[in-house]
C-alpha cells in the first residue's frame, strides 16, 4: 500500500468513526481535517466533495461489515448455524470500537431516507444486499432441513432485520441495559418458528 493510500485509509477510519456519531451529514471536509490532524487542502486532495467523502466512508463501511459480519458467519456450517452466526456477529459490529456511535447504515438511513442521490443509492444497495444474505442464508436452512419448508424467506428476512433496528434503537436512545436480550428472546422465537 503506497503512503497516500494509508494515508487515506486512516482518514476513512477517522471519518467512519466521526460519522457514526454525527451522522453522514455533519461530517465535513474541515471537521475531518480537525479530527484527523490534516489541512483542509490536504484532505481535498484525497476527496474532492463532501458528497466524494460521504460515498468514500460507506464504502469503507460496508467493507468493514463484509469482514466483521458475513464472512466470519459464511465460515459457519449452513443452516441455521449461518443464520445463528449473521445475527450474532451484527451485535459485535454495533459495539466495534470503530463505531463508537453505533451502527453507521442504520442512522445513514434515516438520514437519506428521503434524499435522492449516490449516497442514498449506496446505501440502499447495502441494506437490499444485506436483507438478501439473511434471507439467503434462510433459504439455505431451509435446503439442509433445519427449516421448514413453507417458510417465506424474505419475511424471515424482515423480522430479523427488524430485531436488528429494535435492538439498535433500544440500546442506543433508550440506553435499555436488556436490548440485547431482548433482541435475542425475539430471534429464539423466530427461530423456533422456523424448525422443521
Amino acid at each position: 500500500m503506497s503512503k497516500g493510500e494509508t494515508t487515506r485509509s486512516a482518514i476513512l477510519d477517522v471519518a467512519l468513526a466521526t460519522a457514526s456519531k454525527i451522522g453522514l451529514e455533519a461530517l465535513t471536509i474541515g471537521g475531518l481535517a480537525r479530527e484527523a490532524g490534516l489541512s483542509k487542502s490536504g484532505l481535498f486532495a484525497h476527496f474532492a466533495s463532501k458528497e466524494d467523502l460521504q460515498l468514500e466512508v460507506v464504502r469503507k463501511a460496508i467493507a468493514r461489515f463484509v469482514e466483521l459480519v458475513i464472512a466470519p458467519a459464511l465460515k459457519k456450517p449452513r443452516g441455521e448455524p449461518r443464520v445463528r452466526a449473521l445475527f450474532e456477529n451484527w451485535f459485535s459490529w454495533s459495539r466495534a470500537s470503530e463505531l463508537p456511535g453505533g451502527c453507521l447504515f442504520i442512522a445513514a438511513s434515516s438520514e437519506f431516507d428521503d434524499q435522492p442521490g449516490p449516497v442514498r443509492d449506496l446505501l440502499l444497495s447495502s441494506q437490499k444486499d444485506w436483507l438478501g444474505v439473511l434471507a439467503q442464508a434462510a433459504r439455505v436452512a431451509v435446503e439442509e432441513g433445519h427449516f421448514k419448508a413453507t417458510l417465506d424467506a424474505e419475511q424471515f428476512a424482515w423480522q430479523l432485520d427488524s430485531f436488528i433496528l429494535g435492538y439498535h434503537h433500544s440500546a442506543r436512545l433508550l440506553r435499555s441495559k436488556d436490548a440485547q436480550k431482548r433482541a435475542q428472546t425475539a430471534f429464539e422465537s423466530l427461530i423456533r418458528a422456523s424448525r422443521a
